[in-house]
Protein backbone atom coordinates (compact mmCIF):
# COMPACT_ATOMS: atom_id res chain seq x y z
CA UNK A 1 0.00 0.00 0.00
CA UNK A 2 1.35 3.42 -0.96
CA UNK A 3 1.11 6.12 1.67
CA UNK A 4 0.93 9.64 0.32
CA UNK A 5 1.99 12.50 2.54
CA UNK A 6 -0.60 15.23 2.70
CA UNK A 7 0.58 18.75 1.95
CA UNK A 8 -0.56 21.45 4.34
CA UNK A 9 -3.38 23.59 3.00
CA UNK A 10 -2.27 26.83 1.38
CA UNK A 11 -2.78 29.79 3.67
CA UNK A 12 -4.02 32.79 1.72
CA UNK A 13 -5.22 35.23 4.38
CA UNK A 14 -2.56 37.76 5.31
CA UNK A 15 -1.89 37.67 9.06
CA UNK A 16 -2.45 40.80 11.09
CA UNK A 17 0.42 42.80 12.54
CA UNK A 18 -0.63 41.58 15.97
CA UNK A 19 -0.31 37.96 14.84
CA UNK A 20 3.14 38.58 13.40
CA UNK A 21 4.38 40.28 16.57
CA UNK A 22 2.94 37.44 18.67
CA UNK A 23 4.85 34.96 16.51
CA UNK A 24 8.10 36.79 17.17
CA UNK A 25 7.39 36.82 20.91
CA UNK A 26 6.90 33.06 20.69
CA UNK A 27 10.24 32.65 18.92
CA UNK A 28 11.98 34.74 21.58
CA UNK A 29 10.50 32.52 24.30
CA UNK A 30 11.45 29.39 22.34
CA UNK A 31 15.04 30.70 22.07
CA UNK A 32 15.12 30.90 25.86
CA UNK A 33 14.65 34.58 26.61
CA UNK A 34 11.90 36.75 28.02
CA UNK A 35 10.13 38.94 25.43
CA UNK A 36 8.93 41.19 28.25
CA UNK A 37 12.37 42.25 29.44
CA UNK A 38 13.33 45.87 28.59
CA UNK A 39 15.79 45.02 25.84
CA UNK A 40 13.31 42.81 24.00
CA UNK A 41 9.92 44.35 24.65
CA UNK A 42 9.95 46.30 21.35
CA UNK A 43 11.79 43.63 19.34
CA UNK A 44 8.65 41.94 17.94
CA UNK A 45 7.41 45.17 16.37
CA UNK A 46 10.88 46.00 15.05
CA UNK A 47 11.25 42.50 13.62
CA UNK A 48 7.84 42.75 11.92
CA UNK A 49 8.86 46.04 10.26
CA UNK A 50 12.18 44.52 9.21
CA UNK A 51 10.50 41.48 7.66
CA UNK A 52 8.10 43.73 5.77
CA UNK A 53 11.15 45.45 4.28
CA UNK A 54 12.96 42.16 3.60
CA UNK A 55 10.04 40.85 1.54
CA UNK A 56 8.69 44.00 -0.08
CA UNK A 57 9.24 42.37 -3.48
CA UNK A 58 6.03 40.38 -3.19
CA UNK A 59 4.07 43.59 -3.64
CA UNK A 60 5.98 44.76 -6.73
CA UNK A 61 5.68 43.74 -10.37
CA UNK A 62 9.01 43.43 -12.20
CA UNK A 63 7.30 43.26 -15.59
CA UNK A 64 5.64 46.61 -14.94
CA UNK A 65 8.99 48.09 -13.93
CA UNK A 66 10.57 47.02 -17.22
CA UNK A 67 7.65 48.11 -19.41
CA UNK A 68 8.97 51.65 -19.88
CA UNK A 69 11.35 51.03 -22.77
CA UNK A 70 12.91 53.26 -25.43
CA UNK A 71 13.11 52.58 -29.16
CA UNK A 72 15.35 55.51 -30.15
CA UNK A 73 18.56 53.49 -30.01
CA UNK A 74 20.29 54.91 -33.07
CA UNK A 75 20.65 51.39 -34.38
CA UNK A 76 22.65 50.25 -31.34
CA UNK A 77 22.76 46.46 -31.22
CA UNK A 78 25.81 45.74 -29.05
CA UNK A 79 25.80 44.29 -25.58
CA UNK A 80 24.42 46.35 -22.68
CA UNK A 81 25.77 45.29 -19.28
CA UNK A 82 24.99 46.45 -15.76
CA UNK A 83 27.70 45.08 -13.49
CA UNK A 84 27.90 44.44 -9.77
CA UNK A 85 24.27 45.08 -8.76
CA UNK A 86 24.36 44.48 -5.00
CA UNK A 87 21.40 42.75 -3.36
CA UNK A 88 20.28 41.09 -0.16
CA UNK A 89 17.79 38.24 -0.15
CA UNK A 90 16.72 35.43 2.20
CA UNK A 91 16.84 31.72 1.54
CA UNK A 92 13.50 29.97 1.62
CA UNK A 93 14.87 27.01 3.58
CA UNK A 94 16.24 28.75 6.70
CA UNK A 95 15.22 32.44 6.27
CA UNK A 96 18.96 33.18 6.38
CA UNK A 97 20.43 36.10 4.43
CA UNK A 98 21.80 35.73 0.90
CA UNK A 99 24.16 38.60 0.07
CA UNK A 100 25.60 39.05 -3.37
CA UNK A 101 25.93 40.83 -6.66
CA UNK A 102 24.27 40.37 -10.03
CA UNK A 103 25.52 41.03 -13.56
CA UNK A 104 22.73 41.57 -16.10
CA UNK A 105 23.35 41.90 -19.83
CA UNK A 106 21.30 41.92 -23.01
CA UNK A 107 21.79 42.54 -26.69
CA UNK A 108 18.95 44.83 -27.83
CA UNK A 109 16.73 44.28 -30.82
CA UNK A 110 15.20 47.69 -31.33
CA UNK A 111 14.39 48.54 -27.72
CA UNK A 112 16.40 49.36 -24.61
CA UNK A 113 15.49 50.02 -20.99
CA UNK A 114 16.92 52.42 -18.42
CA UNK A 115 19.73 50.80 -16.43
CA UNK A 116 18.07 51.62 -13.13
CA UNK A 117 15.16 49.41 -14.20
CA UNK A 118 17.50 46.40 -14.47
CA UNK A 119 18.71 47.05 -10.94
CA UNK A 120 15.13 47.36 -9.70
CA UNK A 121 14.17 44.03 -11.26
CA UNK A 122 17.05 42.37 -9.40
CA UNK A 123 15.83 44.03 -6.20
CA UNK A 124 12.20 42.97 -6.64
CA UNK A 125 13.03 39.30 -7.08
CA UNK A 126 15.68 39.41 -4.34
CA UNK A 127 13.18 40.81 -1.83
CA UNK A 128 11.34 37.49 -1.73
CA UNK A 129 12.09 34.11 -0.23
CA UNK A 130 14.51 32.66 -2.74
CA UNK A 131 16.94 30.09 -3.92
CA UNK A 132 19.74 31.54 -6.02
CA UNK A 133 19.04 29.37 -9.04
CA UNK A 134 15.46 30.60 -9.32
CA UNK A 135 16.45 34.22 -8.67
CA UNK A 136 18.88 34.02 -11.60
CA UNK A 137 16.35 32.60 -14.05
CA UNK A 138 13.55 34.95 -12.93
CA UNK A 139 15.65 38.03 -13.69
CA UNK A 140 16.64 36.71 -17.12
CA UNK A 141 13.09 35.67 -18.00
CA UNK A 142 11.64 39.06 -17.05
CA UNK A 143 14.12 40.95 -19.24
CA UNK A 144 13.51 38.52 -22.11
CA UNK A 145 9.72 38.78 -21.81
CA UNK A 146 9.56 42.58 -21.92
CA UNK A 147 12.45 43.62 -24.18
CA UNK A 148 12.43 40.65 -26.58
CA UNK A 149 16.16 41.23 -27.18
CA UNK A 150 18.56 39.09 -29.16
CA UNK A 151 19.62 37.55 -25.89
CA UNK A 152 19.90 37.94 -22.12
CA UNK A 153 22.64 36.89 -19.73
CA UNK A 154 22.55 36.93 -15.93
CA UNK A 155 25.30 35.93 -13.52
CA UNK A 156 24.89 36.00 -9.75
CA UNK A 157 27.61 35.58 -7.14
CA UNK A 158 26.46 35.33 -3.54
CA UNK A 159 27.29 34.11 -0.07
CA UNK A 160 24.66 32.18 1.86
CA UNK A 161 24.42 32.60 5.61
CA UNK A 162 22.60 29.28 5.88
CA UNK A 163 26.00 27.81 4.99
CA UNK A 164 28.32 30.24 6.82
CA UNK A 165 26.50 30.95 10.09
CA UNK A 166 24.92 27.54 10.65
CA UNK A 167 25.24 23.97 9.42
CA UNK A 168 28.63 23.39 7.82
CA UNK A 169 29.95 26.87 8.86
CA UNK A 170 32.02 27.50 5.73
CA UNK A 171 32.66 31.25 5.81
CA UNK A 172 33.74 32.81 2.52
CA UNK A 173 32.21 30.21 0.21
CA UNK A 174 30.56 31.82 -2.80
CA UNK A 175 27.85 30.38 -5.03
CA UNK A 176 27.84 31.35 -8.71
CA UNK A 177 24.85 30.82 -10.99
CA UNK A 178 24.13 31.90 -14.55
CA UNK A 179 21.26 31.96 -17.02
CA UNK A 180 21.88 32.48 -20.72
CA UNK A 181 19.07 33.05 -23.21
CA UNK A 182 19.11 33.66 -26.97
CA UNK A 183 22.49 34.72 -28.37
CA UNK A 184 24.14 34.37 -24.96
CA UNK A 185 23.29 30.69 -25.04
CA UNK A 186 23.81 30.06 -28.77
CA UNK A 187 26.85 32.23 -29.49
CA UNK A 188 30.00 31.22 -27.63
CA UNK A 189 31.76 34.52 -28.37
CA UNK A 190 28.91 36.61 -26.94
CA UNK A 191 28.69 34.39 -23.89
CA UNK A 192 32.44 34.55 -23.28
CA UNK A 193 32.50 38.33 -23.67
CA UNK A 194 29.85 38.62 -20.97
CA UNK A 195 31.50 36.13 -18.62
CA UNK A 196 34.81 37.92 -19.00
CA UNK A 197 33.15 41.18 -17.97
CA UNK A 198 31.48 39.48 -15.01
CA UNK A 199 34.80 38.08 -13.78
CA UNK A 200 36.69 41.39 -13.82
Amino acid sequence: MTIHSKRPAKETAEPSLEEVEAAFRTIIRWAGDDPCRPGLVETPSRAARAFREYFVGYGQDPIQILNKTFDETGGYEEMVILRGISFESHCEHHLAPIVGQAWVAYVPKGRVVGLSKLARVVEVYAKRLQIQERLTSQIASAVQEVLRPQGVGVVIKATHHCMSSRGIHKVGSEMITSCMLGCFRDNGITRQEFLTMANK
